[in-house]
């Protein structure tokens, strides 16, 4: 009963900016993890960056000092994305994992937001 809906998604030239959300609707649970992803054409899904519901953040060493990510809102949270590279194209995807009894454990995923990095 947790529904994820990124945004932010869109063109942007090697060098820009871009923010994207995510927010969430249903019963949403006190302890988490929420964190983004995203997948390329032919390649896994890699993991970007996450935001504990303590506050606590971590980063792929990809994106280190060029991404942000923190709460915007109760269940809003934002991924500021700078110096933008061509290889950081993809589809970046929200997830949010429970650290709360019983559901602890359980993931939901949003359905994705395209990033596309072109001149």
């Amino acid at each position: 009963q947790v529904t994820l809906v990124e945004s932010g998604g869109g063109l942007v030239q090697p060098g820009g900016s871009l923010r994207l959300s995510c927010v969430a609707s249903g019963n949403i649970d006190p302890y988490y993890i929420v964190a983004w992803y995203r997948q390329s054409p032919g390649e896994e899904r890699e993991f970007v960056a996450h935001i504990g519901s303590g506050g606590t953040t971590s980063y792929a060493d990809s994106v280190q000092g060029r991404f942000t990510i923190s709460r915007s809102n109760p269940n809003s949270w934002t991924l500021q994305m700078d110096a933008l590279r061509r290889e950081d194209a993809a589809v970046y995807y929200c997830n949010l994992e429970s650290r709360t009894i019983p559901r602890y454990g359980t993931n939901w995923w949003g359905p994705g937001t395209r990033v596309t990095v072109s001149s």
